[in-house]
């Protein structure tokens, strides 16, 4: 599971901010200064860090230039109450890669998230395959068995959310967190009827519904 390290001394904002990010499925280590965040930055090799500036024991531009320094290239999104020009340009001149004021909205936060993990993790990856389904990244076509199949937009997304997760479970929650991108009413059965719409054109056989939990697509039995 993808680990993200947060770095916040504000409990407040550190829980909101943790919550939020388990929800869509990602695992979370928290320090509250930066002595805890650079020996978790090192020594926990998370694969992105949320980076607040105000720290109690030291200013979080020298934390960041320290990671840096010490090999640490994970992507870091920095958050903060600095709201200049200036300082956003310092920000990422001295190595983040990504800056945003507070207050903030969580799903412009995970949208950013998404974004940094995407271009780390994803940018030689063109095609995915799962016993006998296929898909382009690049053309957005479906192959199952040989033959292209005909997703809409949104089921090609559910279809590669599930591609890059074979075998998992993965909650309702996470469906919509990763596909749809924001929090509906939980009493939504919006996942429920896309996995039936993809069922009927990947098989039926190949979303298994794990009850009480989700679901996992599994390769052809």
């Amino acid at each position: 599971m993808t680990q993200i390290l947060i770095i916040e001394d504000e409990e407040r904002i550190a829980t909101f901010v943790a919550k939020g990010l388990k929800a869509a499925g990602y695992a979370t280590l928290h320090a509250r200064t930066a002595r805890e965040g650079y020996d978790l930055a090192i020594g926990a090799e998370p694969e992105l860090i949320v980076l607040d500036l105000g720290l109690p024991d030291e200013d979080g531009m020298s934390l960041l230039s320290r990671m840096r320094g010490s090999g640490v290239t994970a992507p870091v999104i920095v958050l903060t109450a600095r709201k200049s020009l200036d300082d956003t340009v310092a920000a990422l001149e001295g190595g983040a890669d990504d800056y945003m004021a507070k207050p903030f909205g969580f799903d412009e936060l995970l949208a950013r998230v998404r974004l940094r993990l995407r271009s780390e993790a994803s940018v030689d990856v063109s095609e995915l395959t799962h016993g006998a389904v296929t898909l382009n990244l690049l053309t957005r076509r479906a192959v199952v068995g040989g033959k292209e199949v005909e997703l809409s937009a949104r089921e090609f997304t559910l279809a590669e959310t599930f591609l890059r997760h074979p075998d998992a479970v993965l909650s309702r929650e996470q469906l919509l967190s990763q596909v749809w991108g924001y929090d509906f009413d939980p009493g939504s059965n919006v996942v429920d009827v896309y996995v039936r719409y993809l069922r009927g054109k990947l098989g039926a056989e190949r979303i298994q519904t794990v009850r009480g939990v989700g679901y996992r697509f599994v390769a052809d039995s």
